[in-house]
């Protein structure tokens, strides 16, 4: 048997059905469509439509909450950081910073900022100038002698309130 010559098994793909070519083609004439009304012409896009009955994504509650400007912020593991530590990427007591991170190819891009987390191990001392930790992350790093300090983030709400520095209100 040669390349050329592989094909499916008998039946194996089933043609399309070419719609609307005359009565004996078996879906000739309005093809399928039925007759009149919307859905028999073209340009018609009814998803969730029942028919003038309540649909039922509209009937059933509504549940939980979506924050209107969350906070996104990129996830880095101890465990992550040693390797970068390891090739050089990150000088031993350095002040990691997102931009630091970014610098370094640990990170693709700086969202609002980092969140360092506790996975894996980390065996050298740095200091950490980033939005949050978690609090083994942070037990484990401060073990070793390094710090870190969270900055504040700035909130959309509190950034409206706040009055710019030229204004005299």
């Amino acid at each position: 048997m040669k390349l050329n010559e592989l094909r499916d098994n008998e039946g194996a793909r089933k043609g399309r059905m070419r719609v609307g070519r005359g009565t004996s083609s078996g879906k000739g004439k309005t093809a399928g469509r039925g007759v009149k009304g919307q859905t028999s012409r073209s340009g018609v896009a009814i998803k969730g439509f029942e028919g003038g009955q309540m649909p039922i994504h509209m009937r059933l509650p509504k549940r939980g909450f979506n924050v209107p400007n969350p906070v996104k912020l990129n996830a880095v593991n101890l465990g992550r950081l040693q390797t970068a530590v390891e090739a050089g990427k990150i000088a031993k007591g350095a002040t990691v910073t997102a931009a630091s991170l970014v610098e370094a190819g640990v990170l693709r891009r700086a969202k609002d900022g980092v969140r360092i987390l506790a996975s894996g191990e980390l065996k050298e001392k740095l200091n950490f100038e980033v939005a949050g930790a978690s609090k083994a992350a942070q037990e484990a790093i401060e073990k070793l002698g390094g710090t870190v300090s969270i900055l504040k983030q700035a909130t959309p709400a509190a950034e409206a309130a706040a009055p710019e520095a030229g204004d005299d209100a």
